[in-house]
């Protein structure tokens, strides 16, 4: 038993502080009150901290506990459950303390400082990004009232073309055969008259304001973005000064939505994973390997292996076992790491050249969209595991050779059975 461990239940305007044989005390969440927290926790010779990871008011108190030496252990709430009807928050802080003086509490990944950084400014974009789709779609309810189909032919308003004309239409100019040269040749080439046909529109002008609120909304996180990415590649040059760069850095592949604008990205990315390359794994490019390494960092001893490293992500199956039954049971696992894979697995859906792809269509048809992405998202996590913690480089056989695979493992299963029922298989003769 830990005499010197302590137990906080953190609140939005109080926290409770429970230490061995003292009674609970309560400090508010000014940063004054955490000092003296602090200093409260030092007095009673404590050395160790747990606490529950509630909401973001975690965070400033983690960071000051961390930086005052001491050890924090941070736990989630469903790892510290009370007995019902004992629901308070001094019942909760002195529940915490017992559970941490015993050992009984296992501690949340925290990743350390550099990737915090990094992470904080990669959520922050991909919420800028959100937002900046969100009135995109906003444009185009303003298309559609003013029955516009710009968007049923052009597949992205947001590209060149179609912001070219979307800005034409807010100058004032609604004549269709004027707007459609403003478009792209490739568009030109196969969908002239249809673009010509989807200008025609009842341009009135509340949803002409209306698109012209998003359009500008748009643009405006559209710079909040690039400033992001500003910020990230001056943390990454930071980070890379002193490292060395790897002997062979093989090219990057192509990023085609929401590319990172930040000069050396892969190879500062390289540097950080020391010359492992993730990024050349099917479904993933510098930017998934970018967003990767914000929330999982490049140290991946927290994760003794590839099972416990999936099981933290979510893409585990789990297990409820009572008796002799064992039942399926949805855990809902909230992982952005775990979110990241499985985005990376959705891209294969389409892809006609490598295993991964045929590996998820092969699932689907069997068991379905949301189970065959969750094995596919295992399987690079797997990847992604082997290449970070051995160095394994990954290559790409293509579906052929998977195909291949599976229909001799089809043979040698009806092999097997042929056997099972006193039969043998002839091949024919062609």
């Amino acid at each position: 038993m830990n005499e010197h461990a302590a137990g906080i239940d953190i609140g939005s305007r109080q926290i409770f502080v429970s230490v061995a044989n003292k009674e609970v005390k309560s400090f508010n969440t000014f940063t004054s009150s955490f000092k003296s927290a602090i200093a409260y926790l030092k007095e009673n010779n404590v050395t160790s901290v747990a606490m529950e990871s509630t909401g973001v008011y975690w965070i400033t108190l983690y960071d000051m506990l961390d930086q005052a030496g001491f050890d924090v252990c941070l736990v989630k709430s469903t790892m510290v459950k009370n007995v019902p009807g004992r629901k308070t928050d001094v019942a909760d802080c002195q529940w915490i303390q017992q559970l941490h003086s015993y050992g009984l509490l296992r501690a949340s990944f925290i990743p350390d400082d550099s990737t915090r950084k990094i992470r904080s400014y990669v959520r922050l974009r991909r919420t800028n990004i959100r937002l900046g789709s969100d009135n995109i779609q906003r444009a185009q309810k303003a298309l559609d009232l003013m029955n516009i189909k710009l968007h049923f032919v052009i597949n992205q308003i947001n590209g060149v073309s179609g912001m070219k004309i979307i800005k034409a239409i807010l100058s004032g100019e609604h004549d269709p055969l004027k707007l459609v040269d403003l478009c792209d040749n490739q568009i030109l080439k196969k969908k002239r008259e249809l673009v010509i046909e989807s200008l025609y529109g009842n341009f009135r002008q509340e949803h002409l304001f209306a698109l012209k609120q998003a359009i500008d909304a748009y643009e405006f996180y559209q710079k909040q973005v690039l400033d992001c990415d500003k910020q990230i590649e001056s943390l990454l040059n930071n980070l890379t000064l002193n490292s060395p760069s790897p002997d062979v850095i093989k090219k990057p592949k192509p990023i085609r939505h929401n590319k990172p604008q930040i000069d050396n990205l892969h190879c500062n990315l390289m540097k950080l994973t020391n010359g492992n390359d993730p990024s050349q794994i099917t479904g993933m490019t510098d930017s998934t390997l970018l967003q990767i390494i914000s929330e999982v960092g490049t140290d991946m001893s927290k994760w003794p292996t590839v099972k416990h490293f999936t099981s933290w992500l979510g893409l585990a199956p789990n297990s409820h076992q009572s008796g002799i039954t064992n039942k399926k049971k949805l855990f809902r696992h909230n992982s952005i790491a775990g979110q990241i894979f499985r985005i990376s697995a959705q891209t294969l859906v389409l892809s006609k050249y490598n295993a991964l792809g045929a590996f998820y269509r092969r699932l689907q048809a069997k068991k379905g969209k949301l189970t065959a992405m969750k094995a596919t998202a295992r399987k690079l996590a797997v990847i992604y595991y082997n290449v970070m913690t051995k160095g394994v480089e990954y290559v790409e056989y293509g579906i052929n050779n998977y195909e291949q695979k599976i229909k001799e493992q089809r043979i040698k299963y009806l092999q097997k059975q042929a056997v099972r029922y006193g039969f043998s298989l002839t091949p024919l003769l062609e």
